[in-house]
């Protein structure tokens, strides 16, 4: 059986309540957490993922300008991204500040490209092309954006979302479309070398691109949309899918 638990630095660990049991760990680093999507809808979702964790070592981090580095980053196999251009929810001042932030796209490229894995879901793909000249959120990053190979355009209000596979990939072992109020991500500046797999649809949205695989030198980069609310975080397909995907982002059997 095995037991998860929360800590006070919100690392995830996971115990085998079996002594002896031997357990391939992958180190996942989990940054996430802004004003639109706080880091607690995220917390809560993989509370309940149960035993789909149980070869997972997860550490989350909000405000990854002052405490991400290079050095920290290396300890991890997976970078999931579930933050937009923002220090934490109540901090709406830029991630990515040029000379200031040590973990910049940059990095993350040259960590990637060393046979790393990145995950960008849902607000991890919420970065604008252009400024709007509203808030801070809305601030470019063309060197985020030309990394995952997408741009945020927009979504309607939530509705209902259908998410569905288009074609076999590792990622999608065991993944059923599913369905849940979300927000319907209509993404632009889409990589032309990217490998879709998996697909949006809605009343208000029509057709979106939903998932996807770049290769980044000896590394994979995944983009998954879904994501903004809970119920979506404790779909058993979700689930599946999410846990797939940082199998296969490090390597791991799946």
């Amino acid at each position: 059986m095995i037991k998860c638990s929360y800590n006070h630095s919100t690392k995830i660990v996971l115990k085998s309540k079996k002594k002896g049991a031997a357990m391939n760990r992958i180190r996942v680093l989990l940054v996430a957490g802004d004003y639109w999507h706080p880091a607690e809808v995220i917390r809560k979702g993989l509370a309940s993922f149960g035993s789909r964790l149980s070869v997972f070592d997860i550490d989350t981090v909000e405000d990854a300008k002052d405490i991400l580095t290079e050095d920290m980053l290396r300890e991890y196999d997976v970078c999931v991204c579930a933050k937009s251009n923002e220090i934490s929810s109540s901090n709406r001042e830029p991630w990515f500040e040029e000379g200031v932030t040590e973990v910049t796209p940059s990095v993350l490229r040259t960590w990637i490209e060393e046979g790393h894995g990145f995950l960008a879901v849902h607000a991890g793909n919420s970065f604008f092309s252009e400024d709007k000249g509203i808030p801070v959120f809305d601030q470019p990053n063309r060197a985020y954006i030309d990394l995952v190979g997408n741009s945020f355009d927009s979504h309607p209000p939530r509705c209902p979302v259908t998410y569905s596979p288009v074609k076999k990939h590792p990622v999608l072992e065991g993944v059923e479309p599913f369905t849940e109020r979300d927000e319907h991500y209509h993404l632009k500046n889409l990589a032309d070398d990217r490998d879709e797999f998996l697909i949006s649809e809605s009343l208000t949205g029509g057709r979106q691109t939903a998932g996807y695989e770049r290769r980044i030198g000896k590394g994979k980069l995944v983009v998954l949309t879904p994501g903004h609310t809970l119920s979506v975080w404790k779909n058993e397909s979700f689930q599946i899918l999410f846990t797939n995907t940082i199998k296969y982002l490090a390597g791991a059997a799946i």
